[in-house]
């Protein structure tokens, strides 16, 4: 006798039964998920327990159809291209990928709808998808002629393997997929790559493709249509039409940044460093090489060397600084500190260098060097709640009051590498929990993602077409202050050690002015403009009223430029709105007799003519959250 969600059964039965027998079955459900387990409509319960139905369109139904999509994709390209092996294809944010080992085949992009039609035939057909357990000997002569199944099936610890077919296609994976590929209709294939086998640069170069998968047609259109804008928005493209910045072999992953691109980022530090001034944070700075002991000690060469820099100085070991910690500390260990200096907030525009594999670089967003706006605050353990709140606080007004992002937040946990003791641990994740949850702040737990030295609050933010970019953290440390024999005196007379929180809210300047390309679209707001008024004249005898111009609206800290190419007055408002300037003053005979300006607002155009006292007035109605 079986007793599922209350209600008994004489004999074992799969998912799809009990569902429908329980009355939970219905077009759209594809899986079940019993006492927390996803299965496969076809599995068999054999054991008392809850069920629940799992449709296409929550989110884990969601993930189910995009593996299955990949594997529906695997079918088409084996179909297409025998003797192809497959690497990994798994579900991901917004799609899936599979890394495909093509037989003597090139693919390009070009390739994408012929794949997609041998699918949408395959997904006609309603090809079955069906499970079988195998031993690991049997999955090992089962894929005997695929080196990256056979691969994988040595390193599982268990003594057995689940494989999944579907016609002429095979795949050893833990599923659980759609039942047949009828299920699947709104998927598109999006892009190709290349990808090293296991991301190793000694492997093999694979063929990656990307693609997408909904449960709705609605959907997939609205995606692709987010896709096309975000084209339109590709910060390297607009880095280059805009002049702000360049990347060249000669440097990979390390941006050369143009003058209108100093502009912006100077103006997004001058803002920080304005912001952190009037919050009681000072500013250091450390310096980007330091010996390997301090890593060691750190503990940043057990659990980041991977990522790190070396080089040799006087036959001595160095790292070049992949984090600016360690040189926080060393300046707050320069003195005795006592309870009353705590919090102490020490601030540093840090440049760090991470080594990053040359497959994942991409433009400003991953990069090997970037300015890193970091803090790292020593604190009272009875000060963690208020301090932490105190960056939550900042952190909203530059998201959300400045720059007009939406955000999540999440806490990420302990992760598998990490340092300290369990009590440690849960009292950190206790502390972030409860700052969290006294400011009413909506936040997920991720577990497993914190830093290696302490859990952390991570911010997410949400761009104008739907986007999400992980940026400002908070991270508490319990460890490095220890590691370091960091203390200070305190109300007691006795030594203490305190906590440390690091904290950045840019994450990487660099970075954050590449989101900054895209949600804008390149079109920066008034304050952020690198030129804020293009001065356009019609005739060469206007340069002189133009020149005055420029002089007294330079003398007000406004950025501007006058265009004094002998071009059509057409043309030169053109390309000052392909500049995205946000205001164009037109100079001709009438403006200079009577000492007006003609003005054009980037999205508004013809605001009329203006006295230039008017015009001042105009500017000064800008938010500018740097003055």
């Amino acid at each position: 006798m079986l007793v599922i969600n209350d209600k008994e059964f004489n004999d074992p039965l799969s998912v799809h039964d009990a569902l429908k027998a329980l009355g939970l079955d219905n077009k759209k459900v594809i899986a079940g998920k019993f006492n927390n387990e996803l299965l496969d409509l076809s599995r068999e319960i054999n054991s008392n327990g809850r069920l629940e139905a799992v449709s296409l369109d929550s989110p884990e139904g969601l993930e189910i159809l995009r593996h299955s999509t990949a594997h529906l994709m695997a079918q088409a390209i084996l179909r297409l291209y025998p003797g192809s092996h497959f690497g990994v294809g798994p579900a991901i944010k917004d799609g899936f990928y599979y890394d495909i080992d093509i037989n003597n085949a090139a693919l390009t992009e070009e390739d994408l709808p012929k794949i997609e039609s041998e699918m949408r035939k395959i997904s006609g057909a309603g090809e079955k998808v069906t499970r079988e357990d195998m031993t690991k000997d049997e999955a090992l002569k089962f894929f005997a002629d695929d080196p990256y199944k056979t691969e994988l099936i040595r390193e599982i610890e268990a003594d057995s393997v689940s494989v999944y077919k579907q016609g002429e296609y095979a795949d050893l994976c833990r599923g659980p997929h759609v039942p047949d590929a009828s299920k699947i209709h709104n998927f598109k294939l999006l892009s190709i790559a290349g990808a090293y086998w296991r991301g190793d640069e000694k492997n093999k170069m694979l063929t990656r493709i990307y693609g997408t998968a909904f449960a709705s047609p609605d959907e997939l259109k609205a995606y692709i249509k987010r896709i096309e804008e975000a084209k339109l928005r590709d910060h390297r493209k607009l880095g280059k039409d805009l002049d702000l910045f360049s990347l060249h072999e000669e440097g990979p992953g390390f941006p050369f940044f143009h003058p209108k691109g100093m502009i912006i980022m100077n103006t997004l530090i001058n803002f920080w460093r304005r912001e952190h001034l009037k919050r009681g944070y000072l500013e250091i700075k450390t310096p980007q090489i330091l010996d390997r002991e301090l890593w060691i000690k750190s503990g940043h060469w057990d659990h980041y060397r991977d990522n790190m820099y070396f080089t040799e100085i006087d036959e001595k070991p160095y790292a070049i600084k992949p984090m600016n910690c360690p040189g926080s500390i060393l300046v707050y260990k320069t003195q005795l500190r006592s309870y009353r200096d705590l919090p102490m907030r020490l601030a540093e525009l840090g440049c760090v260098h991470r080594h990053e594999r040359s497959g994942v670089l991409h433009g400003l967003m991953r990069v090997r060097c970037f300015t890193q706006d970091d803090a790292h605050t020593y604190i009272e353990h009875s000060q963690i709640k208020d301090e932490v709140t105190r960056i939550m606080e900042l952190d909203k007004y530059f998201y959300t009051d400045v720059f007009g992002f939406k955000y999540t937040v999440e806490l990420s946990t302990r992760p598998e590498d990490s340092m300290g003791t369990d009590e440690q641990w849960e009292t950190a994740e206790a502390a972030l929990r409860d700052a969290l949850e006294s400011t009413n702040t909506p936040y997920t737990i991720n577990p497993g993602d914190g830093a290696f030295y302490g859990p952390k609050i991570d911010f997410h933010l949400e761009d104008c077409i739907g986007r999400t970019w992980q940026c400002g953290t908070i991270q508490l440390d319990f460890q490095m202050p220890g590691r370091f024999g960091v203390t200070y005196i305190g109300e007691d007379g006795a030594e203490h050690t305190p906590v440390m929180l690091h904290r950045v809210v840019f994450g990487s300047v660099e970075r954050f002015m590449g989101i900054l390309i895209e949600h804008y679209a390149g079109a920066f707001p008034y304050w952020l403009a690198p030129v804020q008024v293009k001065i356009i004249t019609i005739a060469k005898d206007h340069l002189d009223y133009a020149r005055e111009l420029q002089e007294k609206l330079s003398a007000l800290d406004v950025r501007c430029e006058i265009d004094t190419r002998d071009e059509k007055l057409g043309r030169k408002i053109r390309d000052a709105q392909l500049q995205k300037v946000p205001y164009m003053l037109v100079i001709g005979d009438k403006e200079k007799a009577n000492h007006t300006v003609g003005v054009r607002e980037r999205s508004k155009g013809d605001l009329g003519s203006m006295s230039l006292d008017e015009f001042k007035n105009l500017l000064a109605q800008e938010f500018n959250p740097a003055k």
